[in-house]
């Protein structure tokens, strides 16, 4: 088993683009930039920016929806029906509330943890059981903020999250390799312990 599609969240539009909720977009507009042409395009059909790569040797989808977040799952259920791709074999990543900014975490299943991306996905697909790839972004207290979350996470990172966000990015983007060719605990030691 091994990941053929990866799934970044966010919302789309402008005013959305350089907030917090938008982490998991970051790293798919990243990976896509890295790899030699490869462009997102949007695909009506998923109602979602979509690429088909080839990442170790294997064939992988890109996928940002195009709907706001907490509709995430009908882009990603769509794709994942049309090309016939298991639970196990999609990678989501997106923020965390409950990781610092600067952490990546790698799991497969649990629960949206409050994530209405998440939770939407979870509807779509019928179960739990699909990867996440999760990037911290820290949460208003123990950032000492006043916010309440849904105020912070469709905010603009401060500067210092902004650079750990990125490096936490940087290093999530060096095991995508290997989670495309189904080295999932290689992936997640090296990513737990870089």
């Amino acid at each position: 088993m091994h990941i053929r599609l990866i799934v970044g969240l966010g919302n789309p539009g402008p005013e959305y683009e350089q907030t917090r909720h938008n982490a998991g977009f970051w790293l798919v507009d990243n990976l896509a930039h890295s790899l030699p042409g490869c462009h997102l395009q949007r695909e009506s059909r998923f109602n979602a920016m979509v690429a088909k790569t080839s990442i170790a040797g294997k064939d992988v989808w890109l996928l940002e929806p195009l709907t706001f977040m907490n509709r995430s799952g009908q882009s990603v259920g769509a794709l994942a029906r049309f090309f016939k791709v298991a639970p196990e074999e999609i990678l989501v990543v997106h923020d965390e509330l409950d990781l610092p900014p600067g952490a990546a975490k790698l799991k497969r299943g649990g629960s949206s943890g409050g994530h209405n991306g998440l939770k939407d996905i979870t509807s779509s697909l019928g179960t739990q059981d699909y990867w996440r790839l999760r990037l911290g972004i820290g949460h208003p207290r123990t950032l000492n903020l006043q916010q309440n979350v849904a105020d912070f996470v469709l905010h603009r990172p401060r500067r210092e999250e902004q650079s750990l966000i990125e490096e936490a990015i940087d290093k999530a983007l060096r095991i995508v390799p290997m989670v495309c060719e189904g080295k999932m605990n290689a992936a997640t030691t090296q990513l737990h312990t870089d």
